[in-house]
């Protein structure tokens, strides 16, 4: 007779951050837990968040600075267990934090320290972490779910999907929680990378290529989405906060607006007023004032473009041209081709549906005792811990329901 399945109160699927914080709550109440990760190492993602310093929250993590099909879903989780309460977590282990900027905390201990915590807990609350097992196939059965696994036959009345998106495969992205979710009838949101540079074509690429490593402060925007940090020219087309950030509303053939000059409210006024103050000096000189000098050259002369107004003095410019510039400064419409997609996508947009989950429990509404959290949720958060904050805040509202 084949050996009996090994029984446990709760499987969880995937040693990320949702994954583990779901599991060291959920052995915290009481309960017979494992994690079964198919990669070698648990948290992955999280060791190199940050640059290895883990951003682990944003203090201003609410919902709207979530993406989602349904955008009150998040709230009730990201209410219940708040920046805060994992703030709360590090300072029980001796860790402490910085604000980089805009609510952004990091860890002063690194990302490494922040694993080896959720794994204390884990370890502390008597939940059991397998890596290097892989679910083959997931079946219902009349007290729950039965797991194939790499260890064996695993059964389980409560079922934790953590196992993330589609970003970054190599560090073992699948689409399996995707899977998991249409065998059991629960609808999808097209997945899409989030968080993630632009490509372009040919001749935008002919000004960016040269600006490779140059940063710029700016606003920009697609509709009503806005956000003010920095782009970055690389020689693929543009990354850097600001465009990240964007790259999460952006649709194939949508144009980008960017605000070059974010802190100046009326370019056109304050450069006429510059042409009458001065009108022997050149645009050229005008434009190093502003902006990195390599890309002031490429603003007037690529950009720009007229030659006779990139080398005239400010006050042989007509006001025609003025305009132009003062516009093309604030307003620089520009549409990406692409994205690098989801090699360098730092989140998944999309995933599971919310409309077949319920808000409080991460459970599937037609499923009793099937719950998906983190990633693979069509939640997705901003840069800057939002997307951690997520993880953390779908976990423990998924462990307090099992």
């Amino acid at each position: 007779m084949p050996p009996a399945p090994k029984n446990f109160d709760a499987v969880i699927v995937g040693a990320g951050a949702a994954g583990l914080m779901c599991a060291q709550a959920a052995a915290a109440r009481g309960l017979r837990v494992i994690v079964l990760e198919r990669s070698a190492k648990p948290g992955a993602k999280i060791l190199i968040s940050g640059g290895g310093r883990c951003n682990f929250t944003n203090e201003e993590a609410g919902p709207a600075a979530y993406i989602s099909a349904n955008p009150h879903f998040a709230k009730s989780a990201l209410a219940r267990y708040t920046p805060h309460d994992f703030m709360d977590l590090l300072a029980r282990h001796g860790v402490t934090w910085h604000e980089k900027k805009l609510g952004q905390l990091f860890s002063d201990a690194g990302a490494g320290r922040i694993l080896e915590i959720l794994l204390a807990e884990c370890a502390a609350n008597g939940a059991e972490i397998r890596t290097g097992v892989a679910v083959n196939k997931v079946t219902q059965s009349e007290d729950g779910f039965l797991l194939e696994t790499g260890m064996g036959q695993v059964a389980t009345k409560k079922l934790v999907v953590a196992t993330g998106g589609l970003s970054i495969p190599k560090l073992g992205a699948t689409g399996w929680a995707y899977d998991i979710a249409r065998q059991f009838g629960l609808p999808i949101v097209t997945p899409e990378p989030a968080l993630v540079p632009f490509t372009f074509a040919a001749g935008d690429l002919a000004l960016m290529k040269p600006l490779a490593g140059v940063a710029v402060d700016c606003r920009v925007s697609i509709g009503k989405a806005a956000f003010r940090e920095n782009l970055l020219f690389t020689h693929r087309g543009l990354s850097g906060p600001a465009i990240l950030q964007i790259s999460s509303y952006w649709s194939p053939g949508a144009a980008v607006q960017i605000d070059l000059l974010p802190d100046m409210a009326d370019v056109e006024s304050a450069l006429k007023a510059e042409r009458q103050a001065h009108p022997k000096q050149m645009l050229k000189t005008w434009a190093a004032r502003q902006w990195p000098e390599r890309f002031a050259t490429a603003f007037v002369d690529t950009l720009v473009g007229d030659t006779r107004a990139g080398h005239e003095p400010l006050g042989g410019l007509s006001f025609a041209e003025t305009t132009r510039i003062a516009t093309l400064a604030k307003s620089w419409m520009i549409t990406p081709t692409g994205t690098e997609g989801f090699a360098k996508a730092e989140v998944t947009r999309g995933g599971v549906a919310t409309d077949g989950l319920s808000s409080k429990t991460m459970e599937a509404k037609a499923v009793p005792g099937l719950h998906f959290i983190g990633e693979c949720v069509d939640v997705t958060g901003w840069l800057g811990g939002y997307n951690f904050q997520w993880a953390w805040a779908s976990g423990w509202a998924a462990a307090e329901a099992l």
